[in-house]
């Protein structure tokens, strides 16, 4: 039993290893950034505790400095992290059986664990939820403990952060690319793209993510439709 859970966690471990690297790094920044901001480097600790929320905490920084009003804050929270909806309709499957895990499994999905959940293989003799539930962990430990690192070696050496807020970016063109190369069909990364693209420049910076997202799902549901009539209409010509 015992020589079953180490291979779990060096299982778990092996496959966080590249969120890890991101996230001591990315978590660190965000932690020397919330002390040089004038933040305690416990606010920092549980922000990265409860909110847990990458690209949102860092633009967090700059709504807590201007004391953003709590509606402010609730619509660009909304805005920067709606792409979530997304990844919790394709997960809806992979954690319907999660029982007391599922809330923590919710809580806790970020880009970077979605992209390793979601095409990983469950070693056998292993119960998926609870193997989906470490790697979260994992990963939520990881943010946590580069927040605090940042947070506490912020207190006493001087940082300039220009640019610092840029890692993130970097980390999702990565994550980008990983799935680009590990999957052969391309029309959903190329949809979202031009999309994207296309709502930034007719709608502007502002508002152009809701947007952007909104066309991407009414798209996606016409093509899973289309595509079900398609599969629909050959099994009939088969059977004739």
């Amino acid at each position: 039993m015992k020589k079953e859970k180490k291979e779990l966690l060096k299982f778990v471990f092996y496959k966080t290893v590249p969120v890890m690297t991101g996230y001591l790094f990315l978590g660190a920044a965000y932690g020397v950034l919330m002390s040089v901001s004038g933040f305690s480097p416990w606010w920092a600790i549980a922000m990265s505790v409860f909110v847990y929320a990458g690209s949102l905490q860092y633009v967090g920084v700059n709504l807590l400095t201007a004391a953003a009003s709590p509606f402010t804050a609730f619509l660009m929270g909304l805005m920067i992290n709606a792409r979530h909806i997304f990844y919790g309709i394709s997960m809806l499957d992979k954690y319907s059986k999660a029982g007391k895990e599922k809330p923590y499994l919710i809580a806790g999905l970020t880009d970077e664990t979605f992209s390793v959940v979601c095409s990983l293989e469950v070693p056998k003799n292993q119960s998926a939820s609870h193997v989906y539930f470490l790697i979260t962990l994992a990963n939520h430990f990881y943010w946590i403990a580069g927040t605090a690192a940042g947070a506490f070696l912020g207190e006493f050496v001087p940082f300039d952060t220009t640019g610092i807020d840029f890692a993130l970016t970097a980390l999702f063109t990565v994550i980008f690319v990983d799935q680009w190369k590990s999957t052969k069909d391309h029309r959903g990364a190329v949809l979202g793209v031009l999309a994207t693209a296309l709502c930034l420049l007719i709608f502007g910076s502002e508002i152009f993510i809701p947007v952007s997202m909104g066309v991407i799902v009414v798209v996606c549901i016409v093509f899973y439709f289309v595509k079900g009539k398609r599969e629909v209409g050959e099994a009939k010509d088969g059977n004739e």
